[in-house]
């Protein structure tokens, strides 16, 4: 009885969607019916009526059935042929598309690289920032003024580390030249400039300061190759003086100022810690380069002697200003081997 009822009903939907075409079979059988039917039942010129009124009912019927599927037909066609036009047009939006999706992708990186240069603002945060980026590191470039921070904390500190873990360590260090007064005048006023009170060494910067921790800086390098074996260390001299500090581990890199309590860091990898990466390189090779591989030549003690130091000096073609008084050689010696931290830390 279910079924009967699902038959009917689907008849029923079909009739009501197709009803002009359900009239004309109907009327096409019954004309087919009078057709046969014997002259006894109906007079033939009644039939003969019947059967036209009926056939052009049919033709009526029939053409309005066929106009209605025409009308039908239309959308389907015009969606036929915006589908065609959308394929025809879909390489351009794809094309489009991996453009959207790449310009996405370089924002994201963008993004990302600004997301990770981050703004120090506090003693303690660069010190901290410093700390992290010598832990574990085997190599640190270093560009600046004359490399105290270097002599007193990096330089020493990561020594040890490499030594502790038995360990190559590079070291590329580049500061002001020492031969050349004229750049150490300027680094001198610039300092002064800022602050003419003693510094975190105790010392005011003039230009005889200034030369001594150069010297100091470029005596702690072959101090320290000449005690430890798998120590790189090259040593450049610039003329030209940098407001810039850098700082560069196998971690990160720090850029710093004279301004104690600011500082910008960004972690390896990124498009600012790269293209520091490479401004250090190309900057190191243009500077003057100190002989570091004569090491050798002139052994230091641990304590070195007033003559060892001097000696060294004139071994590397830099010799110490004949001014330079033997007080000022064992400042320059204590200030490579026992520099103060000028951050205080």
């Amino acid at each position: 009885m279910a079924g009967f009822k699902e038959a009917a009903g689907r008849s029923l939907s079909w009739a009501a969607k197709n009803v002009d075409g359900a009239i004309a079979l109907v009327l096409a059988v019954a004309v087919g019916v009078l057709g046969v039917l014997p002259d006894s039942v109906l007079k033939d010129t009644v039939k003969s009526q019947l059967v036209s009124s009926s056939t052009l009912v049919i033709l009526a019927l029939v053409a309005t059935a066929l106009l209605r599927d025409r009308v039908r037909q239309e959308p389907v066609e015009e969606a036929m042929n915006a589908t065609s036009a959308a394929i025809t047009g879909l390489p351009e939006r794809l094309r489009r598309l991996d453009e959207l999706e790449a310009l996405v992708g370089d924002t994201r990186r963008a993004l990302e690289d600004m997301s990770v240069v981050r703004v120090l603002g506090s003693q303690h945060e660069i010190a901290q920032a410093h700390a992290d980026a010598r832990r574990g590191t085997d190599r640190w470039t270093f560009k600046g003024g004359t490399g105290t921070y270097i002599r007193a904390v990096t330089l020493p500190e990561c020594v040890a580390a490499a030594r502790r873990e038995k360990r190559h360590l590079t070291i590329r260090l580049e500061i002001i030249d020492p031969a050349d007064e004229e750049v150490c005048e300027s680094y001198a006023h610039y300092r002064r400039s800022l602050s003419d009170r003693p510094d975190g060494t105790g010392e005011v910067w003039t230009t005889d300061r200034a030369r001594k921790e150069s010297f100091a800086t470029v005596l702690a390098a072959f101090w320290h190759r000449q005690r430890y074996g798998l120590l790189d260390i090259a040593v450049g001299l610039s003329s030209v003086m940098t407001t810039f500090r850098w700082d560069l581990s196998s971690h990160a890199v720090i850029m710093t100022v004279e301004d104690p309590n600011r500082a910008m860091t960004a972690l390896a990898g990124t498009f600012y810690y790269e293209s520091c990466d490479t401004e250090l390189r190309t900057s190191l090779e243009q500077a003057r380069r100190v002989p570091v591989d004569r090491y050798k030549t002139v052994p230091l003690s641990d304590e070195p002697t007033v003559e060892e130091v001097r000696r060294l000096f004139d071994r590397i073609d830099l010799p110490l200003p004949k001014s330079f008084t033997d007080r000022d050689v064992v400042q320059i010696t204590r200030k490579a081997l026992r520099a103060k931290d000028p951050y205080g830390s």
